[in-house]
């Protein structure tokens, strides 16, 4: 079992950074751990890890261990109580299923955190408990790209970003969960501690030093939602086999229907035939690859499936209109 290190406590404290992380059940632990480790580097000189410039709690109602989607349980180490002793409440979202489960208790201290103002952190799925809680209308939120048309399912109405790793609007901070975690725990250590601590943080956990909000997410093209559960379970197995492509035959056998069959849902939900679909995602990571990367052509050919170069250069250009070497000079959201 894990034990929070540190509490925030009423005496006199240095720190410039309190946080208190809420864990729902079934929370993602890298998501956690990502926020958490970049506090505590950028807390201390060194790696010695006293909570001297940031300081954080795990809060909780009942003081029960929470065990995470992975199984590794996390022990509170305060109750609720007032949300101003805090710079910033963090729910930390993982399993949709335990998300109706949240109790009473924990929404009413979001509604009293945002009532005096506090911002409030959604990671990972911890978006959709904002949400839930009435504390996010108006706002811009960020959801990971897997979890776009579940949102889309649960909040009628509300369209969210699904093309960055993070957000800030106001008050409300959300992000996809992963690796974006440290870095917008970096944003915050940034504005609060300094430059140097929040660079320091990501260099130790070995990661990209300058992440802002708008660099796009590794995932699936966002034209591709589907209320029809064998179509989404077809596009998640086609996500999962980038590299090494399976057969339209082979997913439709995994999903349970038959390959025309599958075919007809596709064009029925989404007015494209899964061999479209499929290319779309495969050109939507190489194109992620040559703008965020400075990996070669042959390696991006072989990251997206493609046999060799040449054919990975045809295929481009006639989808693209253009070679792969000219997409790599255009900025980031320039089409």
């Amino acid at each position: 079992m894990l034990v929070a290190r540190r509490s925030v406590s009423g005496t006199a404290s240095r720190a410039r950074l309190r946080v208190g992380f809420i864990l729902a059940r079934r929370f993602t632990l890298c998501a956690f751990a990502n926020f958490v480790d970049v506090l505590r580097l950028a807390a201390d000189e060194g790696d010695r890890s006293r909570p001297i410039l940031c300081e954080w709690s795990i809060l909780s109602d009942r003081m029960e261990p929470v065990a995470s989607s992975c199984g590794v349980v996390v022990q509170p180490d305060a109750r609720f109580g007032d949300p101003a002793r805090f710079d910033y409440v963090v729910v930390v979202g993982g399993l949709i299923d335990e998300i109706p489960n949240l109790s009473p208790q924990l929404m009413d201290f979001l509604k009293r955190a945002a009532a005096a103002r506090i911002p409030l952190v959604g990671v990972c799925t911890g978006a959709f408990i904002l949400h839930r809680a009435g504390l996010m209308n108006g706002y811009r939120c960020c959801v990971s790209w897997f979890h776009h048309a579940d949102f889309l399912e649960q909040f009628d109405g509300l369209t969210p970003v699904s093309d960055q790793v993070f957000i800030i609007d106001r008050d409300r901070l959300t992000c996809s969960g992963g690796a974006s975690s440290a870095h917008l725990a970096a944003q915050l250590v940034e504005k609060h501690v300094g430059t140097a601590p929040a660079r320091k943080s990501l260099q130790i956990m070995i990661m990209d030093g300058d992440v802002r909000a708008e660099k796009p997410q590794p995932g699936s093209p966002l034209d591709l939602v589907s209320t029809d559960d064998a179509v989404r379970r077809s596009l998640l197995h086609m996500r999962q086999s980038i590299e090494v492509p399976l057969t339209i035959a082979e997913i439709a056998r995994r999903v349970g229907l038959a390959k025309r069959s599958l075919e007809r849902r596709f064009e029925r939900s989404l007015g494209r035939s899964p061999s479209e679909c499929y290319m779309s995602m495969r050109l939507a990571e190489a194109d992620l690859l040559l703008r965020s990367t400075d990996q070669t052509i042959t390696v991006i050919a072989a990251a997206t499936g493609f046999c060799d170069v040449s054919h990975f250069t045809r295929t481009y250009r006639r989808y693209r209109g253009t070679l792969p070497d000219r997409t790599r000079l255009r900025p980031i959201g320039e089409d």
